[in-house]
């Protein structure tokens, strides 16, 4: 061997990796002493954790040094950079220090590595495909990442949008615990084992904890009018006259998709409408208008206008024909439109503890403000605990602000960030408090008597807003108090302070039987700051494959598919970074099935091109060069 050597490495060169080894020898004594140190303070884990809890504590030790200047001379002798060590940390690590020591003749003592019950390089990989199986499923349809899709609440009552959903790709069902209720969120799941019987799939079930979610309170509504607007052309020209539906006041209303505008009349004058009827009525400015019976049907009636109108509860329609005899009713009630706070740059905006309606700043004739845009907090008791210069933000971010002044009941937030026209807040619309230190419960009472249900009739509980290793405590011990089968325990990341605690929490989570995480990028973007995002990201994907805990990667994936039935370039790319998750999570829409089908088909492409953080290199199917 030595000879070798001297035929292959210059003194220098030997001088240069017995030192690069020594600082790797350094660097493993510093894991072992960490982890070691630390899992004397760490409770008792689940025995299918208790080795992946130990390679988290030495990927972290590992993450508080800076071994770029070591990676970078690895990789100049074509060896492992560590750069991919996530699974099995310290076995990666005595792998190159055994190829260092090889390449300059040494034996290695009995101390040194391959000692332990540490997880090797192959079984890494293996635990978390062993744990992904076990929160989300056995893979199928030729695809290892799962797709998950957010229950509508129609999904009650249509069993065919579940069944189309499964035939389609779909492996796990999320309900929304902040929405419905637990007669809606039992249809749901019974459609789902209906279409699971029918189809021979298998899908599991995941129940999303409403959480300490804090919120706009309700905004003044604005006056109970319909603007009804046929379609202009660029000179003013109608093209498209307005759909008006008519139903009876006696029974239900129920809008078709394409209508511009319903209303609701008595019975009487409906029936006694045909095709081709002329119909006058005044709108709210005085306008004469009339509108045209286009189609009769055993539900409504369909109506057609050239011009816009304003319509009111109250508003006279008048029947006219050429024929003797004229008919006339009132156009029934109406909900009011639902108010908003119209904000701009430097606006001022008080939010109150008080439970009173937000509404928009009044002023004087002379342009003096009577009364500040004022809004309510669904969650009074921060509204003590913040302090002047704390950033908020509302509405996923869309409006941002810096608390200036706290009051008794209430702060003053100077708004900073707004579109350059405005931007509306409307009333249970997201806060965001990301500089401010809250003390509040991270389980709600609500989300405690929901726990019951999602305990009999779920595979997972999702936990929102998770914050610290207590909090999840809570969450276990709440659901310990439950005398049923335990479910899986996944915790959101969507706050600066949970993204931050994620390493304890693991380790917390690393009690229960099984667990995951999920990334709820819509308030982590706001909360870490959308800069930041791609980063924050990244380092939850690398703890959790430390730990080999399956990742759940959501918000707003092939979102303008699912809503407008056509992608943007940038959410394609956004597929291709989540393929490294474990789990992609869609959201409810209109073209949800496009959604579905496209990411099936991008997730069995990537996976021959990508596994984790590893470039997998199949052959290109591309012009090669000939010889």
């Amino acid at each position: 061997m030595e000879e070798v050597l001297k035929t292959t490495l210059s003194p220098s060169e030997i001088e240069g990796v017995g030192g690069l080894l020594e600082d790797l020898k350094k660097l493993r004594e510093s894991l072992i002493r960490d982890t070691k140190e630390h899992r004397l303070k760490v409770n008792a884990f689940n025995p299918a954790y208790e080795l992946s809890a130990e390679n988290l504590l030495y990927y972290m030790s590992l993450r508080r040094h800076d071994i770029r200047p070591i990676q970078q001379r690895l990789a100049a002798l074509g060896l492992s950079s560590l750069g991919r060590s996530e699974s099995c940390v310290l076995s990666t690590l005595d792998a190159v220090i055994r190829t260092l020591a090889a390449l300059l003749g040494q034996s290695l003592p009995e101390s040194e590595p391959g000692t332990g019950s540490t997880i090797d390089i192959q079984e890494g990989p293996r635990v978390l495909t062993r744990h992904t199986d076990q929160l989300l499923g056995p893979a199928a349809n030729e695809r290892s990442v799962r797709i998950m899709v957010t229950m509508p609440t129609e999904a009650a009552h249509d069993g065919s949008i579940i069944h189309n959903l499964l035939a389609k790709g779909m492996n796990c069902m999320r309900v929304n615990c902040a929405h419905d209720s637990p007669e809606i969120w039992r249809a749901m799941i019974r459609n789902l084992r209906q279409a699971e019987q029918t189809l021979g799939a298998d899908c599991r079930v995941f129940m999303d904890l409403g959480g300490p979610k804090i919120r706009t309170g309700e905004i003044k509504p604005e006056p109970a009018v319909v603007h009804v607007r046929p379609k202009r052309n660029a000179y003013g020209i109608t093209v498209t006259p307005a759909r008006i539906w008519l139903t009876p006041n006696e029974l239900p209303s129920c809008a078709p998709d394409d209508c511009e505008a319903q209303f609701q009349v008595p019975a009487r004058f409906l029936n006694g409408l045909r095709q081709c009827d002329e119909i006058a009525l005044v709108d709210a400015r005085r306008k004469s208008r009339q509108w045209a019976v286009s189609e009769r049907t055993d539900e409504g009636c369909w109506l057609e206008s050239t011009k816009a109108c304003y319509v009111v509860p109250g508003t006279k329609l008048h029947l006219q024909r050429q024929t003797p005899g004229m008919a006339c009713c009132d156009i029934g009630e109406f909900p009011l439109r639902p108010g908003f706070i119209l904000l701009k740059k430097e606006d001022a905006l008080i939010v109150t503890a008080q439970p009173v309606l937000g509404h928009a700043e009044s002023r004087d004739g002379l342009g003096n403000v009577l009364s500040p845009a004022t809004v309510s907090c669904t969650m009074p008791e921060v509204v003590f605990q913040v302090r002047p210069g704390d950033s908020i933000w509302f509405d996923d971010g869309k409006i941002g602000g810096v608390i200036e002044k706290v009051e008794d009941g209430h702060f003053s937030v100077k708004i900073t960030h707004a579109r350059p026209g405005g931007t509306k807040l409307r009333g249970g619309k997201g806060i965001n408090l990301p500089d401010s230190r809250l003390n509040i419960e991270a389980v709600t009472q609500e989300d405690i008597n929901n726990l019951a249900f999602i305990a009999e009739h779920a595979d997972a509980v999702e936990m929102s807003f998770a914050n610290s290793a207590q909090d999840v405590l809570m969450l276990e011990t709440s659901l310990e108090t439950i005398n049923v089968n335990k479910p899986a325990i996944v915790l959101k990341i969507e706050t600066q302070k949970g993204f931050e605690n994620l390493p304890s929490m693991l380790l917390a989570a690393m009690r229960w039987p099984n667990c995951g995480v999920m990334i709820a990028r819509g308030d982590l973007a706001v909360e870490c700051g959308y800069e930041r995002l791609a980063e924050v990201q990244e380092e939850i994907l690398s703890v959790c494959e430390a730990a080999h805990v399956p990742v759940i990667w959501a918000t707003q994936v092939l979102e303008n598919l699912a809503q407008k039935g056509l992608p943007s370039r940038a959410e394609i790319s956004d597929v291709v970074m989540a393929h490294r998750a474990e789990c992609v999570m869609l959201n409810k829409g209109p073209h949800i099935l496009e959604a579905v089908e496209a990411l099936d088909n991008i997730l069995k492409r990537m996976q021959n091109h990508q596994r984790k953080k590893r470039a997998m290199l199949r052959e290109l199917k591309l012009a090669h060069m000939k010889p």
